[in-house]
């Protein structure tokens, strides 16, 4: 049976799954295993504890060579995702912020979807034992939740990830055709990582962000609003070309003298 496995085609498409900061090396390796079970082959690694490469996770992955082989370790999450034009956190967590909120089936289609216009998305999974931190939600476009029992809520991390490689898979194409959508370049989170840091700049400049405490969630709030709508590389650089008109003309106020007209809540 597994000679016959060998001959067919590999398939490997789809998500990056990202492991933020995973801490054994048996659990990457299982994670590559779920992953090549369903046709994912692109791993990727925010600091993993035990280093890479790592022969447990080798073991591990059972025979899932060639995503141990192809995986890539960032000493960041921002680095991890630079080139993604969309991303999806699983968090079984209640988050204050403004993104969307879908079951694992529905992201899965739209994850599907973006993958035949030619975007690059990802998943972002957290530790083993504490999930994602509220920064690291933070840059992701949406958030998937498992519809699991309440009084027992705690999947591994091989699990989850195994979860949402299953639910890809069923999205294969069945031979229908979709609209051709117009030509537009997807922005990546390195076009909005970019935007934001013009934002903080030009913001604090002209004392938006009223006391240094409330500035984090301000940031939070803004990057939530710029990464819902999906931009293109076009539209963010005419957003940005607006910006930079009205910066010109605008006189940087002294910091603390505030910049809306009805302070954000935070």
């Amino acid at each position: 049976m597994a000679g016959t496995d060998r001959q067919r085609e590999m398939l490997a498409e789809g998500p990056a799954i990202i492991l933020v900061e995973p801490q054994l090396g048996e659990n990457i390796g299982m994670v590559a295993r779920a992953m090549a079970n369903f046709g994912l082959a692109e791993l990727r690694l925010v600091n993993p504890r035990d280093g890479w490469p790592n022969e447990k996770a080798r073991a591990a992955a059972s025979r899932a060579d060639h995503v141990i082989e192809a995986a890539k370790v960032y000493d960041s999450l921002a680095g991890a995702i630079a080139d993604l034009n969309f991303v999806q956190a699983t968090t079984a967590r209640p988050r204050d912020n403004f993104k969307p909120v879908r079951g694992p089936v529905e992201a899965a289609e739209d994850l599907r979807m973006r993958h035949r216009h030619g975007q690059r998305t990802g998943i972002l999974f957290g530790r083993e034992r504490w999930g994602l931190t509220n920064e690291e939600v933070g840059m992701a476009d949406e958030i998937i939740t498992y519809p699991v029992n309440p009084a027992f809520a705690s999947l591994n991390l091989a699990q989850a990830v195994l979860l949402m490689a299953y639910e890809w898979m069923k999205t294969a194409p069945q031979g229908a055709v979709e609209p051709a959508g117009p030509q537009l370049t997807p922005a990546t989170k390195q076009h909005l990582e970019s935007l934001m840091g013009y934002l903080d700049r030009v913001l604090s400049e002209r004392g938006y962000f009223r006391t240094e405490d409330k500035k984090p969630k301000m940031m939070d709030n803004l990057r939530a609003l710029f990464t819902r709508p999906g931009f293109t590389v076009e539209e963010l650089a005419v957003l940005r070309g607006v910006l930079v008109s009205l910066e010109r003309f605008s006189p940087r106020r002294p910091k603390g003298a505030g910049g809306a007209e009805t302070e954000e809540r935070t």
